[in-house]
């Protein structure tokens, strides 16, 4: 029986603790977001693209002895 009521403390710190988190409401999040997303757009490589030599996932060129 005690083990139980030591487990009931625990699951109330633990909401307790969650119930003190200061939330953002997701409108505001959503709003910071899009306005991280349009900050960083001219330096995100999928949507400006890459050139070929900086690439790190290019095909690798074969070379072959003749």
């Amino acid at each position: 029986m005690s083990s139980n009521i030591v487990a009931m403390r625990k699951i109330v710190q633990q909401l307790r603790l969650e119930a003190g988190i200061n939330r953002v409401k997701v409108s505001q999040a959503a709003a910071d977001l899009q306005q991280f997303c349009l900050q960083n757009a001219q330096q995100d490589p999928l949507l400006t693209g890459m050139s070929s030599s900086n690439n790190p996932f290019r095909p690798q060129k074969v070379c072959s002895f003749l």
